[in-house]
């Protein structure tokens, strides 16, 4: 007999009646993740799997930055920081944006993801519209369905070099618009909108007053042609522009998840309200390692991107020699992005027939062990993306054994 004074309310629930949140219902690892993982189970089953699917630079954490995360440490800045971002940090921040900007303007985040969720959990109510043209990084779409608004995807294929249009930007534009989601250079195409580009954007946007912009800069720095920020371009539009960046791509820095936000005071004290019941301060020795990035020797940026530069033209090369695929030259990032449905129809040596960009990785993954991620990951399928942020050796044995596994197929 239970106790008669217990309530059938305090009873614990069985793990079976677990039930998740109906914003929460559609959320699972990416594609990218999931491809990674299953690489990573033929790899520890024996097989030699190459992994072209991560955007991670293979290069190390510069060394004095590491020093000063150290010193940091030793120093005693192991204790909470200001929530917003140490003053240090966000004065380099404006110091090296290109553009005037007060550090009240500035939020530091866990990483520029942890930036954009601020950001939409901060403006986004259910039903709101966000434009993101496609291919757009898979963790936009998932972040919006969180916050239940709605994604409107612009198709940008290689007839405008996936790059938006004005007349795309007019026509996608309605009284439930908030954001227009911009992304220069881009994940996963390289694509690079130039200043002219982001001028004509900035034309349409003035005739619409409520729509605002996230520029995500992350790959500011792996740029092959001059880079422009949207800010610097559109400069009148500041107070209803964010601009997202950070140190994991250009200072190889991804594991210390810093990055930051500049835009209008009102919009990051919303950010900061968000960011203090959710993460808090980002890490205060990430900070001190990112300080020491901005403001320390810049010289390796020029050197890593030139070197991403001839990577780039090694796998260029090599896609365009591939019977059936087409790749587009990007001018940022460390990705391609190409075509792959020069081969629909062909039917591998075990029989099956590619009918989609998933079948065409999954074939190159079970025959070939090398991993690539499906261009419906990000929205425009009929493409891949690979990463060359991978050691020219690699990058040239995974390339020989895609051409093999090409030849192979069969009408």
């Amino acid at each position: 007999m239970p106790h008669p004074n217990i309530s059938k309310c305090n009873i614990m629930p069985t793990p079976e009646t677990f039930r998740r949140s109906e914003r929460a219902a559609t959320l699972s690892l990416s594609e990218i993740v999931k491809i990674s993982e299953a690489a990573g189970a033929l790899k520890r089953a024996g097989k030699d799997v190459l992994t072209f699917g991560t955007g991670e630079p293979d290069f190390p954490t510069p060394s004095h930055v590491i020093d000063a995360a150290l010193d940091a440490a030793r120093h005693g800045e192991t204790t909470y920081p200001p929530t917003q971002g140490t003053p240090a940090l966000r004065a380099a921040i404006a110091g090296q944006a290109g553009f005037d900007v007060d550090p009240a303007n500035i939020i530091v985040s866990t990483g520029a993801k942890q930036v954009l969720s601020n950001a939409f959990l901060a403006t986004l109510d259910p039903g709101d519209e966000v434009i993101v043209p496609a291919p757009f990084w898979a963790s936009y779409s998932d972040m919006l369905d969180f916050c239940e608004a709605t994604r409107v995807d612009v198709p940008c294929g290689s007839d405008t070099q996936f790059r938006l249009t004005p007349e795309q930007l007019e026509d996608a534009i309605t009284g439930k618009t908030r954001w227009l989601m911009l992304n220069s250079p881009g994940n996963p195409s390289g694509a690079m909108y130039e200043r002219h580009h982001l001028e004509a954007l900035a034309e349409v946007l003035r005739r619409h007053p409520h729509v605002w912009i996230i520029a995500d800069e992350i790959y500011q720095h792996i740029s092959y042609a001059p880079f422009v920020s949207f800010r610097s371009a559109a400069p009148d539009l500041a107070d209803r522009t964010l601009i997202v960046n950070g140190v994991s791509k250009a200072y190889a820095m991804t594991g210390w998840r810093l990055g930051w936000g500049i835009g209008p005071e009102p919009l990051i004290r919303a950010m900061v309200a968000v960011q203090g019941q959710s993460t808090s301060g980002a890490s205060s020795v990430s900070q001190a390692a990112a300080l020491a990035a901005l403001t320390g020797p810049q010289d390796l940026l020029q050197t890593r991107c030139d070197d991403f530069r001839a990577r780039r033209d090694v796998v260029v090369a090599s896609l365009n020699d591939m019977p059936g695929l087409e790749c587009e030259t990007p001018s940022g990032a460390f990705y391609v992005f190409p075509s792959c449905t020069g081969l629909m129809g062909k039917r591998t040596p075990g029989g099956a027939t590619l009918e989609s960009d998933a079948d065409f990785c999954q074939y190159l993954l079970e025959d070939a062990l090398v991993a690539l991620v499906p261009g419906r990951a990000f929205g425009l399928p009929g493409h891949f993306r690979m990463s060359y942020a991978y050691g020219t050796a690699d990058l040239k044995e995974g390339l020989t054994r895609m051409q093999r596994a090409i030849l192979e197929l069969t009408d």
